[in-house]
This record gives structure tokens, C-alpha cells and sequence, in this order.
């Protein structure tokens, strides 16, 4: 599995990003390009995968991103880990649902690594955090499969200013919160990154036929 481990450390534009992962589908559908795991963080934009309603976007004066990703509207920004992918399922099992699964393993699995309890919800997909009875999202999971290669990813908040999620309605759930993770612990999170990373290519191996 050869895999580029790509890290940017300054924020990048989100359409500039898109660019980039697209350009990398086209390569890899082409067997011309490495699969690739993408760590950076966004300049501050809302963004509408292709489920999103109108309804969503309580302040009507915000620039909304609309994208082809799965999901609906969610918000990006400094303090947030994005972690993209283009991962080729072509020659693994064409298991969508356990490709999700695999995500979401890896995002639980990684911030138990932290002494974080966390879950999925197959009902409302991401990552949730049970704020002493409240549910609030930690991770937004959003995916797009073209020709059985996956791309696009999640996002972590880790220190990102929450106030920007309430022109919103977060992946268009209004009965549930958004966290990050220095709300819930005040750990330094030292290598989440990289911990990620291992555990996402460590957990793909149950895709392989």
C-alpha cells in the first residue's frame, strides 16, 4: 500500500484544497499517482456537502462552499485537523459502510488514546461526545466515491472557535451540540496527527480481499 503522508502547516484555502484532491483522483484512477492521507487545517469557511438544505444557514449573509462530498453543512477553520484522503477501494472490498466504519474507528479508537469516550451514530454520521446527557459533535465525517475511489474525509475540532457554528445548523441536526476537544480535556493532544494516520492505515487492512 503505498500511501503519501502529505502535512501542510499553514491553512489552506478550501477550494484550493479540492483542486489538489481531485487532481490526485484523476491520477490514481489512472494508476499514474499514489494513494494519499492529507493532514491541514482550512482557512474559515462553511462548506455543503450535496444532502445540505437552504434551511441550514440560519445567517444568510455567510458564504456558503457548496462541494460534492456526502453530508450537509458544516463549518472549517484554524484549530480544526482536516484529514483528507484519496484512498483507492478498486482492489479491496467494496464495503462503502465499512469504509465508514473504518473512520469512525479510527477517529474513537485515537481520542480513547486521550481518555476520551466517544461513539458513532449510524442515525447521524460523525462522531459524538456525551456531554454529561447532551450529545455533541467532535468530528464531521463527509466522503465522496468516484469509480470505488474514496476522497475527500473528516475533520477534527481541536481548538477551533465554535461561535461560527451557530449561523449554522451543523450537518443540519438541530437537537445536538458542537464540541472540540479542548472543551472536553485540556491536553495538550501532542501527535493526534500522526496517531490518526497510523491507526486509519492500520485499520484499512480489514478492507483488503
Amino acid at each position: 500500500m503505498n500511501i503519501e503522508i502529505k502535512k501542510s502547516t499553514k491553512p489552506v484555502k478550501y477550494k484550493d484544497a479540492i483542486t489538489e484532491l481531485e487532481a490526485r483522483l484523476k491520477l490514481v484512477s489512472e494508476n499514474k499517482g499514489e494513494e494519499l492521507i492529507w493532514i491541514l487545517e482550512h482557512e474559515p469557511v462553511f462548506t455543503a456537502g450535496t444532502s445540505y438544505s437552504k434551511d441550514d444557514i440560519l445567517d444568510k449573509s455567510i458564504y456558503v462552499h457548496e462541494t460534492n462530498r456526502g453530508g450537509k453543512i458544516t463549518y472549517h477553520g484554524p484549530g480544526q485537523l482536516v484529514f483528507y484522503f484519496v484512498i483507492d477501494l478498486r482492489n479491496k472490498k467494496k464495503d462503502i459502510r465499512k469504509f465508514i466504519s473504518i473512520i469512525e474507528n479510527t477517529i474513537i479508537g485515537t481520542l480513547r488514546q486521550f481518555k476520551i469516550k466517544s461513539h458513532a451514530d449510524r442515525k447521524n454520521v460523525g462522531i459524538w461526545f456525551d456531554n454529561k446527557g447532551k450529545l455533541e459533535k467532535v468530528a464531521a465525517i463527509g466522503v465522496r466515491v468516484s469509480k470505488w475511489i474514496a476522497y475527500h474525509g473528516f475533520s477534527l475540532n481541536i481548538t477551533n472557535n465554535l461561535n461560527p457554528y451557530n449561523k449554522i445548523i451543523p450537518c443540519g441536526i438541530v437537537d445536538k451540540g458542537v464540541t472540540n476537544l479542548e472543551k472536553i480535556s485540556k491536553d495538550k493532544y501532542n501527535k493526534i496527527d500522526e496517531i490518526l494516520v497510523e491507526r486509519f492505515i492500520s485499520n484499512l487492512k480489514n478492507l483488503n480481499v
